[in-house]
């Protein structure tokens, strides 16, 4: 079973670089975006064979998630359940037999980091709501979680060590999400890869290969034996993130 996760930096603009024809190559059985930028009824775009699942944020041209599904859920469900947080489309959550999988744009803690106490705040209401669901059954949770987490996760630790992203607040958090029983399976399976997911536009910094790894699939810890590859789509144009990918073998 293949899942895919791509923040797309908006589909529209997405569709424009080829959006379609990647989608259709990918083929999983699971793909998840982050950060579609739209509203209901801005872009009509479907695939035979899948059904699809949106969360728009209430600001205009503003985050947003989306899943396209080749299986049938048994639910699903939009945002964790806290009003804060629930009105910028950031969650879609699909509920399946064996699994929940869990479609996630984080906060980003902005220039200055002026938005870095709600991020906190994001973390820990976000981790309770993963840890409620893994109490059911095992989870998959996928997207940009906006955090690179080691030094080897971006080409310039040094000279990011305080800015979003590489804060040592956001860091300690996503250390604290694995400790509560999750996997990150990129890392896990490829411990001394260094391989990027998202580039800045300014500077040449995808030629360069100045990245960061910000965008992941993570797994309950009881899961991971089923999980056979974890990938990193660096080839994948059309935005400044490229997809990422696992294969679960179905058990």
């Amino acid at each position: 079973m293949k899942f895919i996760s791509w923040n797309v930096n908006g589909l529209r603009a997405c569709v424009g670089k080829g959006f379609e024809d990647i989608f259709k190559s990918l083929d999983a059985d699971f793909f998840c975006l982050q950060e579609t930028k739209m509203q209901e009824g801005q872009l009509d775009i479907a695939f035979d064979g899948y059904q699809s699942y949106w969360n728009y944020a209430q600001k205009k041209g503003y985050s947003g998630t989306a899943v396209f599904t080749k299986h049938q859920p048994v639910n699903v469900t939009y945002g964790i359940g806290a009003e804060e947080h629930d009105n910028e489309g950031r969650v879609i959550t699909i509920e399946m037999e064996k699994f929940f999988l869990v479609n996630v744009y984080v906060p980003n803690a902005q220039d200055g980091l002026k938005r870095l106490d709600y991020r906190m705040k994001w973390e820990d209401d976000f981790r309770a709501y993963l840890e409620r669901l893994d109490s059911l059954k095992p989870v998959i949770v996928c997207g940009d979680l906006n955090v690179a987490h080691e030094e080897i996760d971006l080409k310039n630790p040094k000279t990011n060590r305080r800015n979003a992203g590489f804060t040592d607040e956001e860091r300690e958090k996503f250390g604290i999400l694995l400790e509560a029983g999750f996997t990150d399976t990129f890392r896990t399976m490829h411990p001394d890869q260094v391989t990027y997911s998202w580039w800045s536009y300014r500077f040449r910094a995808r030629e360069k290969n100045a990245g960061w790894r910000i965008d992941y699939f993570l797994v309950s810890k009881r899961l991971f034996p089923l999980i056979k590859e974890a990938t990193i789509h660096t080839d994948i144009m059309g935005s400044d993130h490229c997809p990422v990918g696992i294969i679960l073998e179905e058990g």
